[in-house]
């Protein structure tokens, strides 16, 4: 038996190419988020309980991307943001309460984004069309998928944008459960093969650790890159804080997957029958400002523009030579300031 091989961030690495770029401050960073919506830079904070909050939207905002709503939330609460931010945030739903849905996008959200597990489905697909047909005008974000085919399958039901990502958070554990899920680098590369073709943005879901993963995710085909456990770290998010004698701000902030027994334990008063979590909780360092974190991100991803020698994600995409390494590359690529034997 034969196997194709899979790839996660640090199995690759791209190959500099000749630069005529004469400063990193020069690219350009905007992107679609979806078919019809352009933004200022690739940067989305993930749509979880422990991310998003009305204070991180507002950075989100001003730095020229979009907030996006988390769907495990009481519809009023829904309604507030919607109406405080207008046509500058999307919402989310699962794939239930259609009239909810439609409701906060006749109260004026830009867009809805619908967020399931498990995206590749008929329950999906129908959920879609039917949102497309009742409100042709607003942007469909949908997902998650981890295959070309679902990629595809998803815009053929109207889909305005595609989440690609199965298993890759910081805080989920559905590769380890459930044996399924296709490592992230060659989710988004397969992916963004069809993508291109179909001219649907994909959004890379999970994985980013780094601006290194933000660069990768982008150079190999996605348009914006969501990231849950960065934001969830930050001083502005909606993750609960205390007190740390560790961390460097002296906050150190609990996040969680929205499959972990600790969501699941506040939301639904516990696990579903016949079901198991598929995701973790866990506290960590508090490490700033959101603003600091989109710097800091935003930084990187320029100086690895004018190492692919382009002055827009386009042309990074276009120019993108990557190269499969070793075990060993990671450890030659950090620093070492340790005294060798």
């Amino acid at each position: 038996m034969t196997f194709r091989k899979g790839y996660t961030f640090d199995d690759v690495a791209l190959v500099p190419q000749f630069n005529n770029v004469p400063s990193r401050t020069e690219p350009l960073l905007e992107t679609w988020l979806t078919k019809k919506l352009k933004i200022q830079m690739p940067l989305l904070c993930a749509n979880m309980d422990t991310a998003i909050s009305e204070e991180l939207a507002e950075i989100l905002i001003a730095q020229g991307t979009v907030p996006i709503y988390h769907r495990f939330t009481d519809f009023e609460k829904q309604m507030k943001w919607v109406k405080k931010f207008g046509e500058k945030t999307l919402i989310s739903c699962g794939i239930l309460r259609i009239e909810e849905t439609r409701a906060l996008l006749d109260a004026g959200a830009l867009g809805v984004c619908i967020d399931v597990a498990h995206g590749h489905s008929d329950r999906m697909f129908h959920f879609v069309e039917a949102l497309k047909t009742s409100h042709p005008t607003k942007e469909v974000i949908a997902g998650n998928v981890c295959t070309a085919m679902a990629y595809h399958d998803l815009v053929n039901a109207g889909a305005d944008a595609v989440k690609v990502g199965v298993g890759p958070g910081a805080a989920c554990t559905t590769r380890i459960v459930t044996g399924f899920g296709v490592p992230q680098f060659t989710a988004i590369y397969d992916c963004a093969k069809i993508a291109e073709k179909l001219r649907v943005p994909l959004i890379a879901d999970g994985g980013i650790r780094n601006s290194r993963d933000v660069v990768l995710a982008l150079a190999a085909g996605a348009s914006t890159v969501m990231i849950g456990k960065l934001f969830a770290m930050t001083e502005e998010s909606a993750a609960i804080k205390r007190a740390s004698k560790t961390s460097p701000t002296g906050l150190e902030a609990k996040f969680r997957g929205q499959a972990s027994e600790d969501f699941q334990n506040d939301f639904y008063g516990g696990l579903k029958g016949k079901t198991v979590a598929e995701g973790i909780d866990f506290w960590g360092p508090v490490t700033g400002s959101a603003k600091q974190l989109i710097d800091n991100l935003l930084g990187g991803l320029r100086s690895g523009l004018t190492y692919g020698g382009a002055k827009s994600i386009k042309e990074l995409q276009r120019k993108a030579e990557f190269i499969e390494v070793a075990l060993s590359y990671m450890h030659e690529s950090k620093p070492r300031p340790e005294v060798a034997d």
